[in-house]
Order: structure tokens, then C-alpha cells, then sequence
């Protein structure tokens, strides 16, 4: 049987010879990592169901959320994974390293063909030397460190071809951000794509990774590139041994293939809010910033860093902006030092700080205040989620021009004077914390008042904020419930045990953080239901026996506010008691069903 990439790579991986979407397999894992603010609750996990490590080789905490150790509850974390990794030999690519993903192909821990799994939802920038990468939750994680092996569904497979050549004024970020902008949010949701085209073949690894590791805000379970020469060399360096890369069946089926002219695409720009909403960089010309920011796993490479300097040789950052610069890993820092790059960005007035996730994690320099305006190289602009500003997303040569120019600009329009700000306007902030309440008991059919949130692509950040990470305690998690998404900040204080939550599509997008199912367990939410669900949010919620309900006809109910609703989850029945108006849903597969019915996957 032909098959897609990812298919023979988890074949490779499973007990059957070939596999097709829409198979559940148990999959080995290659690799194994936990982050600083997931590892405590692996480790955790681990204590608490007395679990044992089944190979402490391929086990791994990389702490790059909070590499400067600044926050008193990351610090304990870190060393809670610390001690443990001392007591059972893991190791510990420790805060000076860098970003996880970066340091495991640099090691040659990951290369082609091979499965690796992370607490980072960003795992699946692996996929740009050709291997499976995959964020998963804590649950998950800590499952496949006790067995070596976790349940997967395997994706159906897109094959995008990029034809012609990339334009000189083109990055990679340009070209993952049109990619954005033609599929949006949830267009490829839970696909695994495949890139190819003759410029594709001749792109760096740095460039890959740039690329795949903004799959996760296509909605996509991973971006794979097939290995090129140089991409097997590069592994093979540092692997000192030899490997068989996977490469797709000339004759694999692909549930979608589209062709898409490179010549067509134009540097672009993320408006604040999301990803997907990129438009001509010539549209924002003079869009003031207060701040700049470059690095992230997404352009934190050498060769974003060289772009940067480039353009920052001889000028200075406008005043009254600061630039924050971040490399992706040690090694990338000491490249830097050692070119004398380091000392452009400092002459430039940039701030350089160690290696490491930066404002993505809101551990590290990076995040933006209430009011404030930022250009950045990062992969996610979701409200809340580089901080309480607005976040523009581009490239890094996109984002060094907009620093020295004071406002957002391309490199071949950088004035001969930047601009200056004339006022700087005030900034308030007001908290409420509501109270938690305790999850209800749970059926095989529920009943329950319904919570209409009528919106598509609800993250992770709306969910349960990255502030509030450091959390473990599920009784503590219910009260920061939509606290960042619009309109439903009171949703924590006002919901009540047994109520249901009915939304749009990718409910749950971006990050792969547990506390954004357990919250509603914490308030005794009975269930959500809606269009379709991010990857990592969906086995986290059938991980943890939550009841999610993916459902295409929802707008056939007729539902008002505080409309009871039925839910049948072997069926799929869903019947508003108001009207008796019915449809149907998915219901639960038997993974997930015997997994809700065991109270969870561990």
C-alpha cells in the first residue's frame, strides 16, 4: 500500500506494515521531552500514578520557556524536574541551551524518519528535517515516558506545491505567512502537509524551520519537508551514524493537492490577533511600534540573526522603541559573538538576551504592555499571548527596518530619519479573580444549559492565560476560565457546574497547555461542543475523560441563550429540549470512550 510521509514514518512505528488516515495505532516514541513548565506536571503525573521511566535515554527536559529563571514559580518547577531527573538519570538540556526543539536536532537527537513528542506545541518544527514531530499534553507525555508508546490518530495528508522561483525580497517567514493567509486557521486542521517544488529542494535548514514551525497555526498537525542532501549531511554530522530517511510513495494518496505560484508572494504582515490575518507589508507603512522583537523557535536562527545585523550596521533603533533581540539557541548566541554580531545589535541599542523562547512563553524579554504597539518575529499574535498589547508578526529583515525606523516599514523604504512619538498614552489594568467550583460528575449521556460562544479559532491564551501556567493544582485552574477571550471574562463567575459550552471551529487552538481543559473540569463544565477542535486541545480533553463533541450542524438546533441541550456520546444524538430539534454528532470513538469511562488516560 502507497503511503504519505507521515504514514511511513508511523507505520515505521506501529505493529502494522501500512496505515491509512483515520487509524488509531499505538506509535513508539524516538524522543521524549518535557519542558519547564510542563515538566513539573509530568513529573507529577509520574509520582502520583506511580509510574516507572521506561528509557531514561530517550527521556529529556529541556527548560527554554524561562531560561533566565527570573520567575520564582518557574524556578521551582525547574528544579522539581531537576531532582527528578538526578534520581532517575534524564537528561537536562538545562536554561542556557536554548529552545528545545533547535538544541535536539543540533545534538543529532532527532533526524530523519524518527518520532519525537514534546510539552512544546511547537514540536512539529521537527518536520523540517523530515521526522514526526508532535506537542502533546502532559498526560500524553507522561503516558509515553512510562511505555514508550501513545495513541495516535493518523492524519490525512495535503501535498502543497510551490512552483517557480522564490522572489529576492521573500523569506521563509514571507512564505509561511502567505501559506497563512491562503489556508487560514482551520482550513488544514488536524492534516499533516507535505511541501515540495524545486526552490523548496534548495531551502536551508533554517529556513525549514521557520516554515514548519507555524503548522500549529495552520491548524495542522505538523509541516513535513522531505530531507535534502544537505539536511541528511547535517544530521549525519552530528548523528555519527547512519539512517534511512522516509520519503512519501510516488504513487500516495493525498486527501489534497494544490499548486501555488511562488512569484505570487509578497512580503506580509499578521494584524494583532491572528496569525492568519496577514496582508501587504506596504498596507501598514507607517503603522507607529513602541517595540520590536526578534526571535521565537520561529526566527531565531543564524540566519535571521545575519539578516538582522545586515540592516542594523550603522543605524540606530528610533527612540523611544526598544528592540529585543533573541537567539534560539547557545549556539546560535555564540555564532553571533564570535561574527561580531553581537556587537552591531548592541551599538544599534538593541537588548540581547540568552537563548532561550522569549516573550512566546512570557518567561524571558519579549512580552508588551497594556497599550502597547510591537512588531515581531514570533509565530503567534493571539490576544494576550506576547503580552497586553497589540503584536504584529513578520520576517526579521521586516521587523529590524521597523525598529530603526520607528514604524512598520520594509528594508528598501527606511527613511533617512526615523519617526519620534509625539504622546504616550496612559494605561489601565483591572483584575477580577471569580471563584472555582468543582467538576460534576460525568455520564455516557448528559443534559446541561448551554454557553453560546459564537466564535471561530478560540486559543489556548482565551482559554486559560500563559500567566497562569505555573499552576498544577486543578481546583485553582477554573477561575482563570476565558479570562482573555472578549466578552466572556465573567464566563468563570457566572458559569455553573453542569453547564455546556458551544462554540465555532478550532476551539482550543495554539498551545498544547493541559490547564486549558482542566479549567472547565475545575468549574464542572459537562462538555463542549463545536465545529471541530485544535489537534493537541482534542487529545488533551479525550486524555483527561473531559467530554468534547465535534459537531457540524450545531446552527441546525436553533439554540438561544440558556437553551438546555442532550447529549448523547455513543450516539451522537444532540437535542435541544426547547424545540426537540436534533442532530447529529460525532460520537465518541472507542479510544475515547474507553478512556473517558477509565476517568482518564493515566
Amino acid at each position: 500500500m502507497a503511503m504519505t510521509m507521515v504514514e511511513k514514518i508511523l507505520a515505521s512505528h506501529s505493529k502494522y506494515s501500512s496505515i491509512k488516515p483515520g487509524d488509531i495505532v499505538d506509535i513508539s516514541i524516538d524522543t521524549r521531552v518535557a519542558r519547564d513548565f510542563g515538566g513539573a506536571n509530568v513529573v507529577k503525573n509520574i509520582r502520583d500514578f506511580r509510574l516507572h521511566i521506561d528509557d531514561p535515554l530517550k527521556t529529556y527536559f529541556t527548560f527554554d520557556c524561562n531560561p533566565t529563571g527570573s520567575d520564582q514559580k518557574y524556578a521551582v518547577n525547574q528544579h522539581i524536574c531537576r531532582l527528578f531527573a538526578r534520581e532517575k538519570g534524564i537528561r537536562v538540556f538545562d536554561i542556557h541551551k536554548g529552545i528545545g526543539t533547535h538544541v535536539l536536532i543540533e545534538e543529532g537527537i532527532v533526524y530523519p524518519g524518527i518520532t519525537a513528542i514534546s510539552t512544546d506545541s511547537h514540536a512539529n518544527i521537527l518536520g523540517a528535517v523530515g521526522a514526526f514531530g508532535q506537542g502533546m499534553g502532559d498526560m500524553d507525555v507522561a503516558a509515553a515516558w512510562n511505555k514508550g508508546k501513545i495513541w495516535f490518530k493518523i492524519p490525512e495528508s495535503v501535498k502543497i506545491n510551490l512552483n517557480g522561483e522564490i522572489p529576492d525580497n521573500i523569506s521563509a517567514k514571507d512564505i509561511v505567512l502567505n501559506l497563512l493567509r491562503i489556508f487560514g486557521a482551520n482550513t488544514l486542521l488536524g492534516c499533516s502537509i507535505e511541501i515540495y517544488g524545486k526552490a523548496v529542494d534548495r531551502l536551508t535548514l533554517d529556513g525549514r524551520i521557520t516554515i514548519s514551525s507555524m503548522a500549529t497555526e495552520m491548524g495542522a498537525i505538523i509541516i513535513l519537508f522531505p530531507p535534502s542532501e544537505k539536511i541528511i549531511d547535517y544530521c549525519r554530522q552530528r548523528l555519527k551514524t547512519d539512517f534511512t530517511p522516509v520519503y512519501a510513495d510516488p504513487d500516495a494518496s493525498y486527501a489534497r493537492v494544490t499548486e501555488i505560484d511562488l512569484s505570487d508572494f509578497r512580503p506580509l504582515v499578521s494584524r494583532p490577533g491572528q496569525p492568519h490575518d496577514a496582508i501587504d507589508a506596504t498596507d501598514l507603512y507607517g503603522q507607529k511600534i513602541d517595540s520590536a522583537f526578534i526571535g521565537s523557535c520561529t526566527n531565531g536562527r543564524m540566519e535571521d540573526m545575519q539578516k538582522t545585523a545586515d540592516i542594523l550596521k550603522g543605524r540606530k533603533v528610533a527612540p523611544g522603541v526598544v528592540l529585543k533581540i533573541v537567539p534560539a539557541t547557545d549556539n546560535v548566541w555564540n555564532s553571533c559573538l564570535n561574527t561580531g554580531l553581537i556587537e552591531i545589535f548592541k551599538r544599534a541599542g538593541a537588548l540581547v538576551s540568552n537563548a532561550g523562547c522569549a516573550g512566546c512563553a512570557e518567561g524571558q524579554v519579549g512580552q508588551n504592555g497594556l497599550g502597547e504597539v510591537t512588531i515581531s518575529t514570533g509565530n503567534r499574535n493571539f490576544p494576550g499571548k506576547q503580552g497586553k498589547g497589540d503584536v504584529y508578526l513578520a520576517s526579521p529583515a521586516i521587523v529590524a527596518a521597523s525598529a530603526v525606523s520607528g514604524f512598520i516599514t520594509t528594508p528598501d523604504r527606511i527613511p533617512d530619519k526615523p519617526a519620534v512619538f509625539v504622546t504616550v498614552p496612559g494605561a489601565s489594568n483591572s483584575d477580577s479573580i471569580p471563584k472555582s467550583r468543582k467538576p460534576g460528575k460525568k455520564t455516557s449521556m448528559v443534559e446541561g444549559k448551554t454557553w453560546l460562544i459564537q466564535k471561530d479559532n478560540i486559543d489556548t491564551d482565551m482559554i486559560f492565560h500563559n500567566r497562569h501556567l505555573s499552576i498544577t493544582d486543578i481546583k485553582e485552574m477554573g477561575q482563570y476560565t476565558f479570562g482573555n477571550l472578549k466578552g466572556f471574562e465573567r464566563f468563570a463567575s457566572e458559569a455553573l457546574p453542569g453547564d455546556i459550552v458551544i462554540a465555532g471551529k478550532n476551539f482550543g487552538s495554539g498551545s498544547s497547555r493541559q490547564q486549558a481543559v482542566d479549567c472547565f473540569i475545575s468549574l464542572g463544565i459537562q462538555a463542549i461542543v463545536a465545529e471541530s477542535f485544535g489537534v493537541i486541545y482534542e487529545r488533551n480533553a479525550i486524555n483527561a475523560a473531559f467530554p468534547i463533541v465535534i459537531c457540524k450542524s450545531i446552527p441546525d438546533l436553533d439554540l438561544t441563550a440558556n437553551d438546555r441541550i442532550r447529549i448523547d456520546f455513543l450516539t451522537g444524538k444532540i437535542t435541544n429540549l426547547r424545540t426537540n430539534k436534533h442532530v447529529s454528532s460525532e460520537p465518541f470513538s472507542e479510544v475515547q470512550f474507553e478512556i473517558y469511562q477509565n476517568g482518564g488516560l493515566l
